[in-house]
């Protein structure tokens, strides 16, 4: 428990680049005496640094031990042009979202630039059940769907949303043969969404990306349509970022 807690910690900062203990408390659910603690142990052990009152970083000795950076600034640095250039030409909002601890998260909305009208989905949390973008990483990530992780988790926002635990699995298994993610009217009566990891395993299946609009523009063929435009880009994103098969499952180890 206590090494899963320092783990969690130190992927949440990792992910950010920067973070503070508010921070790390709100993507691991621990009490900030005991985050607080925590941080203190990893900033003495050279793990963390803090570089500025309040605030952590990834620190010197851990940064020898794992030379690649996978924070959000050195991923969107690839990753945003691409979903700007996809919310052009789709009409629609499209967005960068990654696991934290045990939650996922939207990290980026890319809007279009051509004065058409969209919907923006928002910044922040997502629910693991009733959100595309949090059940394309579900559906590679067998652990978020534990009892204890899915305890009170399974909210009914509209009578669309899954909450029943086996009918879940069905879904992410329904999501692993198509190989995207589809939320029509789960989370918000009138929006879908759609969305892909960026690779099957290693950090690419804790990231992915979606578009999301009313279901007046998303119909099912639209969708499909995006779904496949999606498969596409993340193939293109994971291989510009040297994730190839390789390095996938090295990572995954």
């Amino acid at each position: 428990m206590h090494l899963e807690r320092l783990a969690l910690i130190l992927e949440v900062v990792g992910q950010k680049g920067r973070a503070t203990v508010a921070d790390i408390c709100g993507q691991t659910d621990l009490p900030k005496p005991t985050a607080y603690r925590l941080v203190q142990d990893l900033v003495f052990s050279g793990l963390l640094e803090a570089p500025a009152r309040g605030q952590f970083t990834i620190g010197t000795r851990l940064k020898r031990i794992a030379s690649s950076d996978y924070s959000d600034p050195a991923l969107l640095e690839v990753i945003e042009p691409v979903l700007s250039g996809a919310a052009s030409e789709f009409g629609a909002a499209f967005f960068l979202s990654r696991l934290r601890g045990h939650w996922v998260e939207i990290i980026h909305v890319a809007t279009p630039q051509t004065g058409v009208s969209y919907l923006h989905p928002g910044m922040g949390k997502r629910p693991i059940h009733a959100c595309s973008c949090a059940k394309a990483i579900a559906a590679l990530s067998p652990a978020l769907l534990s009892h204890d992780e899915l305890k009170g988790q399974l909210k009914r926002y509209t009578e669309r949303t899954i909450t029943n635990r086996k009918d879940l699995e069905k879904e992410l298994a329904a999501i692993r043969a198509k190989g995207y993610a589809e939320c029509v009217e789960e989370l918000e009566r009138g929006i879908s969404s759609v969305a892909v990891t960026l690779a099957k395993t290693g950090v690419g299946s804790t990231l992915s990306i979606g578009a999301t609009a009313s279901v007046r523009v998303f119909t099912p063929a639209m969708r499909i349509k995006v779904g496949q435009a999606l498969a596409e880009i993340s193939h293109g994103l994971s291989s510009a970022l040297g994730w190839d098969d390789a390095d996938a499952n090295r990572q995954s180890a």
